[in-house]
């Protein structure tokens, strides 16, 4: 095994001169641009992000926008409308939440396009022509096909102390058959849930098919989850049999065990067993049940299953109630991985393998996708990474596996980020300069490759010298260099991001999707790009933008065979995602331009209505704030029935690593933009409250750079204060998937907030006056 090199080391060596932002780079003021809460990636710990993956850009489900507690009243969802022209609209846009009448349950025996039940059937959205025509696939098909195509290819590969093990496909395969036998033994009944709880690994994968092969459901379950809402999934899922990971997941079943009626085993994959207990095994105990079991009830199982049958649940993270369990079918999740594969165009194993790295959290449906199902598709490798990876050794990963494709929640890459700005700052000028230069070249070469959509035109010589000299280097610092498509997903992320990798020649590639539609409807692609928008739709799916307004912004409407089949045991929740033509409404706005590129402009559920009946979507202004003032964290915008806008304002601070609480001291970052300001602050506590009239100016003067570029004076932020403590998921300020709690948020800093609107009169200039000297 080769010495590892320390990734500062390799960031000092290589990174360094890429700290300084490109002359092009600009204030962002792009739309719907928020990231959560995570902590590096590059070297740095990036413990917090282990849930954080969503798979809608506003990072909740179509059902948890249904159920959302916002702070204006909500339309009704029954009263028929129609497509409202561009142009119809009054001066003070409005977006209705209004829909078409919700489904219709069918006549008995007849399936219809959605269901609330876990055993039933649902009409497949066929199209007459293309990739919509494809002939449906169970899973068990899916992997059949892959195995006869790429048996002797690796599949799955991880590390075992210094050891490297592995499984081809054929052997991936047997393996998933023998544990389906092993379920069947213990019990596991049709349409009955085996709950997933666990870090990445090649028994959670062998779980989760398992699980399917044998008739049931495969159930991912937050790590994160406690006791009490570990007990709720597998109540709802009427879960037989729930894979832990270890002592620490296991005693969180054990504390509810007796809460669970169905429930007759337990398999815990990682560590010895501390207790020897009735019904709870170690993975090869488990396995060991089914190696000599007959082949032939398997069969039988494998044979009845149909592609319009529920396979996986995905469970919404319960931001706003509790959970639903999202129902895809086998269609769902195999004809999704055959669309985005032809989409992203990857290549078949037998031409050159693709190579993935495993790590964001299985609970959602966008690791799902990527890791298990679409590389299986083309007989991609899934490596997977150390459980600390999201603590600092996930770029250590990387330089061993060299994937050929790499898929990075915004937090992941904006913490790349940080890291590398702040090992840069401490370089030298010359090499500073280097890199303005560099990542001036390299913007402005991407950014005329994008707006040529792609075609080929004359590579400027200054690009092909700074590829060399830098893109290279910072490429092989990062583990990339054999990366050619990298993406980001699961929430939204900024342009200054954006920007800073596509300086540095390494274009991110934004996935917009949500549960409900099996992960992915719209993927950037290196021919279809352009910076801060979704891209276009994965073939075979539609978009329709319901009730547009003037600017073209409607309510973001899905229409394929990714569509979900409905969500478990909630028959009103199911009709109210879905309107009477079975167009699945996400809840998100947007717009597309004239080349077809959609782009995210915000969420209905979050729509501010001031006092004076203006509709403003918060999250522009708030991600235009965290740009124009580096220092801050998270921002939330308030206003709702008020006679002005007001704000909350978060510090960047260090997050402890194995609580995931914020710390009262200042991140690297943060220290630095203090001294630039003329500020020696090294803690939260000593910038906010206007403790420090530098920082309180420099933020000031920020919001009215923000102001400035106000459509209205009712979008003009009029007030604003720093809070003590950043937001995260131990404050409750943010859930599980790392969304913003808004209305929780409101409760929290009630006092602040009434503290804003004191005064009878609006005031028309920001009134946050320096503090005495």
């Amino acid at each position: 095994m080769q010495e590892r090199i320390g990734t500062v080391n390799i960031v000092n060596i290589f990174v360094v001169t890429v700290c300084e932002p490109p002359a092009m780079s600009e204030a962002v003021t792009e739309p719907h641009r928020a990231g959560g809460f995570l902590e590096s990636s590059c070297a740095a710990s990036l413990d917090g992000i282990v849930d954080t993956a969503n798979e809608s850009s506003g990072e909740e489900s179509a059902g948890e926008r249904e159920e959302e507690i916002g702070a204006h009243d909500e339309a009704a969802s029954s009263t028929k409308t129609t497509e409202v022209p561009a142009g119809r609209t009054s001066n003070t846009q409005t977006v209705s939440t209004q829909r078409p009448n919700s489904l219709q349950v069918q006549a008995a025996g007849e399936p219809g396009l959605w269901t609330s039940q876990g055993d039933a059937e649902v009409k497949l959205r066929m199209g007459d022509s293309g990739l919509a025509a494809e002939t449906p696939l169970t899973v068990n098909q899916m992997f059949t096909s892959a195995v006869e195509r790429f048996g002797d290819h690796t599949a799955l590969s991880w590390k075992e102390g210094e050891q490297q093990k592995s499984l081809n496909y054929k052997e991936y395969y047997q393996t998933c058959r023998t544990a389906a036998k092993s379920f069947l033994k213990l019990g596991l009944q049709r349409y009955h849930g085996v709950g997933i709880l666990g870090f990445n690994s090649s028994e959670w994968f062998i779980s989760d098919i398992a699980a399917i092969l044998a008739g049931g459901f495969a159930v991912g379950i937050y790590t994160t989850n406690s006791p009490e809402a570990c007990q709720y999934v597998a109540e709802n899922c009427k879960a037989n049999i729930i894979v832990v990971e270890n002592q620490k997941q296991l005693q969180k079943i054990l504390q509810v065990e007796d809460k669970l009626p169905h429930l007759k085993a337990i398999i815990q994959y990682k560590d010895a067993l501390k207790e020897k207990r009735p019904n709870l095994y170690t993975w090869a105990e488990f396995m060991e049940l089914g190696r000599d079991e007959p082949d032939a009830p398997l069969d039988a199982i494998v044979s009845s299953q149909k592609p319009n049958q529920c396979c996986t649940l995905i469970y919404t993270s319960g931001t706003t109630g509790q959970p639903k369990g999202v129902m895809l079918s086998h269609d769902n999740i195999t004809w999704t991985a055959l669309s985005t594969c032809r989409h992203v165009r990857l290549t078949d194993a037998t031409v050159s393998q693709e190579v993935v790295v495993s790590y964001l959290p299985l609970s959602h449906i966008a690791a799902q996708m990527v890791d298990i199902w679409v590389t299986m598709r083309v007989g991609g490798a899934t490596y997977f990474a150390q459980p600390d990876a999201l603590k600092g050794s996930l770029v250590n990963t990387l330089k061993e596996v060299r994937p050929t494709a790499f898929m990075g929640v915004p937090r992941v890459w904006e913490k790349m980020q940080e890291k590398m700005k702040s090992v840069g700052a401490k370089s030298s000028t010359v090499r500073r300069k280097i890199a303005v230069w560099a990542k001036d070249v390299g913007l402005q070469t991407n950014l005329t490759k994008m707006n040529q959509s792609g075609a080929a035109g004359r590579t400027p010589l200054s690009y092909k010298l700074a590829k060399k000299i830098v893109f290279k280097k910072v490429r092989k610092a990062l583990g990339l260099d054999r990366c050619t498509k990298c993406y980001t997903g699961a929430a939204p992320i900024t342009k200054d991001t954006l920007e800073f990798f596509l300086s540095l020649d390494i274009p991110l590639f934004e996935l917009y999707g949500m549960s409900e539609s099996t992960g992915p409807h719209t993927i950037s692609i290196p021919e279809a790009f352009k910076i801060t928008s979704c891209g276009k739709e994965i073939p075979g799916c539609k978009t329709k933008l319901h009730n547009p307004d003037e600017e073209g912004n409607g309510e973001i409407c899905f229409w394929g065979r990714h569509v979900f089949m409905g969500y478990l045991n909630m028959a009103e929740k199911t009709e109210e995602a879905l309107d009477a033509e079975g167009w699945l409404h996400s809840g998100d706005l947007g717009k597309h331009d004239e080349n077809g590129f959609l782009f995210i402009t915000g969420r209905i559920k979050e729509l501010i209505i001031t006092a004076g009946g203006e509709n403003i979507p918060p999250v522009p202004i708030e991600d235009a704030v965290k740009e124009a003032v580096p220092l801050i964290s998270n921002a939330m915008l308030i206003g709702d029935k008020k006679k002005f806008l007001s704000m909350l304002l978060t510090i960047k601070c260090q997050v402890n690593a194995d609580s995931g609480e914020p710390e009262d001291e200042l991140t690297p970052e943060a220290v630095e933009l203090c001294r630039r300001l003329g500020s020696n602050a090294t803690r939260v506590s000593e910038v906010t409250g206007g403790r420090d009239r530098l920082v309180h100016a420099a933020i000031q003067e920020g919001i009215n750079r923000v102001n400035e570029k106000a459509c209205s004076n009712a979008q003009r932020i009029q007030k604003w204060i720093t809070l003590d403590r950043d937001f995260s998921l131990p404050g409750g300020e943010l859930g599980p998937t790392m969304k913003l709690k808004r209305p929780v948020v409101v409760k929290m800093y009630k006092e602040q907030i009434e503290n804003f609107y004191k005064e009878l009169a609006t005031p028309t200039t920001p009134d946050n006056s320096l503090p005495p000297k």
